[in-house]
């Protein structure tokens, strides 16, 4: 593993020509999404939001917002067929399709990215309702991926013009996840450097950690992956491409079932891993699990924790140490019918890192998934 230092004159240089506030939300193509929406309320603790379709006078597409602290997800779906959003889950089933970046002027996002290269989805456009306006633009990425930015500091609607608020009798508590940590991208063998040059160039992010296959490796599968932050640290993408092993790696089996490269998992934080995973395991939400050896000498690896080991091993939440504290984390099976994408359940105590201690356990244990699916 490889640490990049950013400096002090760098983050304010990347601050000042593309400033990003955060992630104003995460829009998902899928075949229902009513029960697409229900499932994340159910199942992670999401509320509702906003709701866009045929009530709202919109007849192309339907889409639930959900919403859990500062983390909003849409769920879209075509009301007809022979539509892009249809060709988009025919090709790659249930997915990301958008990452919108919150920022305070979406024309100069737009314009400051096109200025560097990038290629446009839509230019910028302003919609408007009672509530006021919201500015939007955006460009492609990788893969089918699209980065919106979106400009709302005129607008105090529930979400977006078009929307209205979701009203429902079905509410469920929270389960404690607060906002997006980062999102990993898997991208086709010999693109990643590709793509760490078009964040480096066009949104001016910084590649903050390097992993190659040394470090993300098992006796039989191994992928490398850079990580990009923007100037303030709030957007973080790790890229990931597949490395050469003597089986199929969980990039390829990814890249292989969603038909090309796409958002891979969603990393998302709690301030209290224990009770989160305990909660959503009680909703039925099934991780992955590593050998209880993995606890044996837990204290000796990564020092001293404020939480009881029994009750991590128990859940089976890993932990790493970095130079600046330590964090813990747990990773879902894969949350539709394609074994693509996952998420990650995240809390950090001081450190900064990605966890490159647990990476061997928990590729092992995402190759014995890949078994039981007879793709490895």
């Amino acid at each position: 593993m490889k640490s990049f230092a950013i400096s002090e004159e760098e983050k304010k240089a990347s601050e000042e020509f593309m400033p990003i506030n955060g992630t104003d939300y995460v829009e998902f193509y899928v075949s229902n999404s009513k029960q697409a929406a229900h499932f994340y309320k159910t199942a992670m603790g999401f509320r509702s939001l906003a709701y866009s379709g045929l009530e709202t006078g919109n007849r192309e597409f339907e889409s639930y917002v959900v919403i859990q602290d500062k983390i909003r997800f849409v769920f879209t779906s075509p009301l007809k067929g022979g539509t892009e959003i249809g060709r988009h889950i025919d090709r790659h089933g249930d997915g990301v399709k958008v990452v919108a970046l919150w920022v305070d002027d979406a024309r100069h996002a737009y314009d400051q990215a096109m200025s560097r290269g990038a290629k446009s989805f839509f230019e910028p456009m302003e919609e408007k309702d009672k509530d006021g306006s919201v500015v939007r633009a955006a460009i492609h990425t990788y893969g089918d991926v699209v980065h919106v930015f979106v400009e709302r500091k005129d607008y105090n609607g529930v979400f977006l013009p078009g929307y209205r608020q979701w009203n429902s009798d079905y509410q469920t508590e929270s389960t404690g996840l607060k906002y997006v940590d980062h999102m990993v991208g898997n991208v086709e063998e010999g693109h990643m450097n590709q793509w760490v040059n078009f964040y480096e160039e066009v949104l001016g992010f910084k590649q903050i950690l390097s992993f190659d296959d040394k470090d993300i490796s098992t006796e039989y599968t191994a992928l490398m992956s850079k990580v990009m932050s923007n100037g303030n640290g709030k957007i973080k993408f790790p890229i990931n491409e597949p490395a050469p092993g003597l089986k199929k790696s969980q990039v390829d089996e990814y890249l292989e079932f969603y038909d090309g490269a796409g958002v891979q998992h969603i990393a998302v934080a709690t301030d209290d891993i224990i009770k989160t995973v305990t909660e959503l395991k009680s909703r039925g939400i099934e991780f992955l699990q590593v050998p209880q050896t993995y606890y044996d000498a837990l204290t000796e690896r990564v020092g001293e924790i404020d939480e009881d080991i029994s009750a991590l091993a128990k859940l089976g939440i890993l932990v790493d140490r970095d130079e600046d504290g330590y964090l813990l984390q747990i990773f879902t099976k894969t949350v539709q019918a394609r074994p693509t994408m996952f998420f990650e359940i995240i809390q950090r105590k001081g450190a900064n890192s990605f966890g490159k201690g647990n990476f061997k356990a928990l590729f092992e244990a995402l190759e014995r998934e890949q078994e039981l699916r007879g793709t490895l």
